[in-house]
């Protein structure tokens, strides 16, 4: 796929052929072209994992939307794979500011991105109901304006903001898929009663579940008989990669040895997965 047009369509298609399917999350070129090589369909970006590798924490303000787009630009011409953007809360309160982040989003060569309503200050962590909305509907006008598919994605914030309100998020999600999100995402749902009430909310718009995170751990095939169409997964490879980083660094500095090479991918294999 060479085109973004290409891209665009595939990313979706995916959302509209039956069955359901694992989005990935890379936080640089390398880890994007190894998923790309791995065989999956589509990517979508992470703003802890981009967070993290630039040595900064997530969630905090400290990353702006010009370097998040810049990150997403690398990953977007690392592959041939549609790629879908972790655009936070669209890098300011005003549903203008969402529209525009849209747009600069497609400007990179994303197909797709999502919008939350957390507004990221601790005191005030969600944005109002009617607000949430209007934003949503400027994003949503904004990708439609476009000459191809972008999918958008809306995201309610209050399971993982200290606001365990099921029906309020439900009710957010619903409104969200009223005013023209094409996925629908709440991270933190816990059960499968959980999710099953979210994806019977906003049907028949597709439904986004994050896995990999700490909790319940349920399998694509689970997921797929409650009506999930996708699946990402969070900053969990980044985590898992930084993971293997720090139990080898902190046996050397430690024990003072280095058992850790011998379960490490080999040089040759991760080498190959770089050449043309």
């Amino acid at each position: 796929m060479d085109s973004q047009s290409a891209r665009a369509e595939a990313f979706r298609a995916l959302h509209h052929r039956s069955g359901i399917f694992a989005i990935p999350n890379p936080w640089d070129a390398g880890s994007a072209t190894i998923l790309a090589k791995l065989g999956f369909e589509a990517l979508a970006t992470t703003s802890a994992g981009f967070a993290f590798s630039v040595g900064r924490p997530d969630a905090e303000g400290a990353i702006g939307r010009q370097e998040t787009l810049a990150n997403a630009r690398a990953i977007v011409d690392a592959t041939s794979l549609p790629v879908s953007a972790d655009l936070e809360n669209g890098f300011g309160d005003d549903p203008d500011t969402c529209a525009e982040t849209i747009l600069r989003a497609a400007a990179v060569g994303l197909v797709g991105g999502s919008i939350e309503d957390a507004t990221g200050r601790a005191r005030d962590p969600i944005y109002a109901y009617d607000l949430s909305i209007r934003r949503v509907q400027a994003a949503a006008k904004a990708a439609r304006t476009l000459p191809y598919p972008f999918v958008l994605t809306a995201r309610a914030e209050n399971l993982i903001n200290g606001r365990p309100d099921l029906q309020d998020t439900i009710r957010r999600l619903a409104a969200f898929a009223e005013a023209g999100a094409d996925v629908l995402y709440a991270p933190g749902l816990k059960t499968r009663a959980e999710i099953d009430a979210v994806v019977r909310a906003v049907a028949p718009k597709p439904v986004n579940v994050v896995m990999g995170l700490s909790g319940p751990s349920f399998s694509l095939d689970v997921l797929a008989s409650l009506g999930v169409k996708r699946v990402s997964l969070g900053s969990s490879l980044a985590r898992a990669a930084y993971g293997a980083f720090l139990q080898a660094a902190r046996e050397v500095k430690q024990k003072g040895t280095f058992d850790f090479a011998r379960t490490a991918v080999s040089y040759a294999e991760i080498n190959a997965m770089f050449k043309p």
